[in-house]
């Protein structure tokens, strides 16, 4: 008995561990030609995890941590900012990519939740990478196109520096976004204890077509890296 009761211990240590293996990081990656200025803004009543005063240079990176507890919240790119980030081009109020993020949810604060929104308009290409994967499908969400370069001239904003939509636009070019308020992406999601969520604005690439089954395939993209 001593024996079994040792082992129903360790078994529930090893639960434990498993529960605690949660999204912890948040990283956000510039490979943008240009500096942006992140704003991460959590939603009401939880805590803030930045001081959103950083300049991301071409190539820099930006680490955060999450609270080990129930945290939601967004995150979007502001460009052309003065030296106080208290002006900026884009990114301060829509049109504005925006990043939508959920950690440690579920009675065991292993599920994280993760989209890319273009509802507000679209300033800058953003992904979504879940790193150091605990289970589940993880898949890498978001636009890795830059929409203001065709973005139709009557919606285009700050000398074209912004597209305000519309969303059929958006959809067709990123279809891996959510374009209005009640859209969701045409792939599962079920991702478990990611031990990073990398943001990465201007991304390359992120999606191959598998022709002969005329279907997307989704991998998760570390091409920054």
């Amino acid at each position: 008995m001593p024996m079994a009761r040792a082992l129903a211990f360790v078994v529930v240590l090893l639960a434990a561990s498993a529960g605690a293996s949660t999204a912890t990081t948040l990283t956000l990656h510039n490979i943008c030609p240009h500096p942006i200025w992140p704003l991460v803004t959590p939603n009401s009543g939880l805590p803030s995890i930045s001081d959103n005063t950083a300049r991301l240079d071409p190539n820099a990176l930006l680490s955060l941590s999450f609270p080990p507890t129930f945290w939601a919240g967004r995150v979007v790119a502001r460009t052309g900012c003065d030296s106080a980030a208290s002006r900026c081009d884009t990114g301060a109020a829509p049109p504005v990519t925006v990043a939508q993020l959920t950690v440690h949810d579920g009675g065991d604060l292993d599920l994280a939740a993760y989209s890319v929104s273009l509802v507000d308009g679209f300033n800058v290409p953003m992904v979504i990478s879940p790193q150091a994967i605990g289970g589940g499908q993880c898949p890498a969400l978001g636009c890795a196109v830059d929409l203001n370069c065709d973005c139709p001239p009557a919606q285009r904003v700050a000398d074209g520096a912004a597209c305000r939509g519309p969303p059929g636009y958006f959809k067709n070019r990123c279809p891996l976004t959510r374009t209005t308020p009640t859209d969701v992406e045409p792939v599962p999601q079920s991702c478990r204890a990611p031990g990073e969520l990398k943001i990465i604005f201007c991304q390359p690439s992120m999606v191959a077509t598998a022709a002969a089954e005329a279907e997307m395939v989704i991998r998760t993209v570390v091409a920054d890296s």
